[in-house]
């Protein structure tokens, strides 16, 4: 653009101003010659008055035409903004010459005042940026947009780009100055405190060394990474797999390795950005140790749902032919005396279905799908009468010792199953220590005011009652910890242990709302830690031990089992000791009992998964008959049949198979007799 196109450009911005100035001065003398017109009538004449009219009607269209309107004043606003922008553009004509500019331009390509400014390719004298500007003003002269990075100098650039106009030219726009190797120091300190302080662990690595790196870095590895190979710092198992990606310069497709910390165990994502020529790269790690424990403890609870069906599959069928192999081993025994000859035989096929029935419970206790009958209790007290089993399991070389604080605080928890578990910790700790050592038992309250990580979960902040079960055994390998308590995992050897022990104890403190842990050293020993809810009420009272007593009756009761050996046996014991005994071999039998005799009946003992109708359903028919019968539930597995009827097991009479027929007596005589259910 030449000087007299400058002037051009700056008349044409002022012509809106004068043509409003025209239009007011033609309006004003149009007005005069009205007044002079309207004082000499008789000079003016017809002809004068209508020369008058015309000449005011064309100088007001001429000023209504001329005064600025709201879109004439925002494109003049549009334009002084773009005039006054720090961003540097210019339009250009196809033959490559600047038709307007604006000040950032100007300044930028060195026009001084009253000159035309270069063209766009030719403002910046500099061979580096020769070739971006031709391949701009080439692009520009096509009608085709463009973009080109623009090197100034050794520490800055610009970005420079050319859009075509509909009408043939070309508008070019220039960005501000960006260094690019000379920060401030307020900036530079700003990015160190945004790396250190990410939750992603980042490191400069030369050669495979780190170089240098941000706290979530160090903190994965648990020790001073820098000037140490990357490689040692993972398990020794994934050096091998690091020593690749750094050799190919970097992960690829975006995808990162598996890798572990050697020190801490911990599991991360590491990411390796492609090395330049010197051996540089960066480093990122994604810590996802969190989230495999989350996927580990899915697995383990699809394995335990899994064995878990399986058990409860069996428990009932099971249990039913356990029930029946263990009466009748008793009705024999009756009619045996203990110097029989027969009477060892019977009493091992006895104790045989008796130790089979505790595996059964076992599978059902670690699978969490036992029937547990919960019940308000002070856990001193039951550790306290405890004591005395656990010495005479321990045997001499192994001394316990107690150690509880005053005042418990209450749990809502099945008392024998929590001794059970206690007594296979108990056991554990004795095969740990085969040359003698001590087994101890604390216990105390906790409050913990947020939520901790406990044994693989993670347990929310409340009061709890805290159970320590140590010893000073062998202890137990590192590599094992995770695996303790999964069903079927032994170390002992073959015929020594089932491996459902620790499964069984886990399965147990689970079900009752608890949480358990385990710290061990090798030569040093173990302890579980167990943490169950504290129970805000007042505590349930516990049954007398009373001496032998009466177990006969003359009551009628109805029998109802879908087994016919199991019905068999039950009602033989019962008879024995003077019941009138009903038989029914399902629901539908069973309620039409009730129907035709509805003031005989005292007590229904009833099995709870029958074909067609089940227990509760029976129970809750005949109740409408005869509100206050007295009902007893036996089975092997009922829990997911209580949990579909809505019914709570600790407010119910329940006897579990496989039982003895004496227990099943006393079971009897403490429900007529009135007494609570436990």
């Amino acid at each position: 653009m030449n000087a007299t196109q400058a002037m051009r450009l700056d008349s044409v911005r002022i012509m809106p101003g004068g043509v409003r100035w025209a239009g007011v001065v033609f309006a004003i003398v149009a007005c005069l010659a009205g007044v002079v017109a309207a004082m000499r009538p008789e000079a003016a004449g017809w002809s004068g008055a209508v020369l008058l009219l015309g000449l005011g009607t064309t100088g007001g269209l001429f000023l209504f035409s001329a005064w600025p309107r709201e879109r004439d004043s925002e494109t003049a606003r549009i334009l002084e903004a773009a005039a006054r922008a720090h961003v540097a553009w210019a339009i250009t004509a196809a033959d490559g010459a600047v038709l307007d500019c604006n000040g950032a331009y100007r300044q930028l390509s060195g026009a001084k005042a009253g000159k035309a400014p270069a063209p766009p390719e030719l403002a910046f004298r500099s061979e580096a940026a020769a070739a971006g500007l031709y391949r701009l003003a080439r692009s520009a002269g096509q009608g085709k947009p463009h973009q080109e990075t623009i090197p100034l100098g050794a520490d800055a650039e610009m970005t420079a780009a050319v859009r075509p106009l509909k009408t043939g030219e070309a508008a070019w726009w220039f960005t501000p100055v960006l260094t690019r190797t000379t920060p401030s120091p307020q900036s530079e300190m700003v990015a160190a405190g945004v790396l250190e302080n990410a939750p992603v662990g980042i490191a400069k690595l030369r050669a495979g060394r780190v170089a240098q790196c941000n706290k979530a870095f160090a903190v994965f590895f648990g020790q001073a990474p820098v000037n140490r190979a990357l490689a040692d710092l993972v398990d020794p198992e994934m050096r091998e797999a690091v020593t690749q990606v750094l050799a190919r310069g970097g992960t690829m497709d975006g995808a990162g390795i598996e890798i572990r910390s050697e020190k801490r165990g911990r599991m991360a994502e590491l990411y390796v950005s492609t090395s330049d020529a010197a051996g540089d790269a960066t480093a990122y790690l994604i810590d996802v140790s969190e989230q495999k424990a989350l996927e580990n403890r899915f697995a383990q609870s699809q394995k335990m749902q899994a064995i878990g069906q399986l058990a409860g599959g069996v428990a009932h069928d099971f249990n039913n032919l356990l029930t029946v192999i263990i009466g009748n081993a008793e009705m024999l025994l009756m009619r045996h005396a203990a110097g029989d000859p027969s009477f060892r035989d019977i009493n091992d096929i006895r104790q045989n279905a008796i130790r089979a029935a505790n595996l059964v419970k076992q599978l059902l206790a670690f699978s969490r799908q036992q029937t547990l009958q919960p019940h308000n209790i002070d856990l001193s007290i039951t550790i306290a009468e405890l004591a005395q089993l656990l010495r005479r399991l321990l045997g001499e070389s192994v001394a316990l010792k107690l150690e509880q604080e005053p005042g418990l605080w209450p749990v809502h928890a099945d008392e024998g199953q929590f001794n059970n578990a206690l007594i296979n910790l108990a056991v554990n700790a004795r095969d740990a220590m085969p040359n003698g050592g001590v087994v101890t038992i604390r216990s105390g309250n906790a409050t913990f005011a947020e939520a901790r990580p406990m044994g693989g979960g993670t347990m929310p902040a409340g009061d709890y009652v805290r159970i320590d079960l140590s010893d000073t055994g062998t202890g137990i390998a590192p590599e094992h910890l995770a695996k303790i308590f999964d069903p079927f995992f032994t170390t002992k050897p073959v015929g020594e242990g089932t491996g459902l022990g620790l499964a069984t104890v886990y399965g147990i403190v689970k079900q009752s709302g608890g949480f358990i842990g385990v710290e061990s050293e090798v030569g040093r020993g173990t302890t579980f830690r167990i943490y169950l809810p504290r129970h805000h009420g007042a505590l349930d009272a516990r049954p007398d031990s009373a001496p032998a007593r009466d177990i006969t009756g003359n009551e009628t009761i109805l029998l109802v089992e879908d087994e016919d050996a199991v019905r068999s046996i039950a009602a033989r014991a019962l008879k024995q000791r003077g019941y009138d005994v009903l038989e029914a071999s399902g629901g539908e039998q069973a309620l039409e009992l009730v129907k035709s005799r509805p003031d005989d009946i005292h007590l229904v003992i009833s099995d709870v998964v029958m074909p067609g109708m089940d227990g509760p359903t029976l129970v809750r028919a005949a109740r409408r008959l005869q509100p206050d019968l007295k009902v007893i539930f036996m089975s092997g597995y009922a829990e997911e049949v209580f949990r579909r009827n809505d019914e709570k097991p600790e407010n119910l009479h329940f006897l579990a198979k496989p039982f003895g027929l004496k227990q099943l007596a006393e079971k009897v005589k403490d429900v007529l007799s009135g007494a609570p259910p436990h």
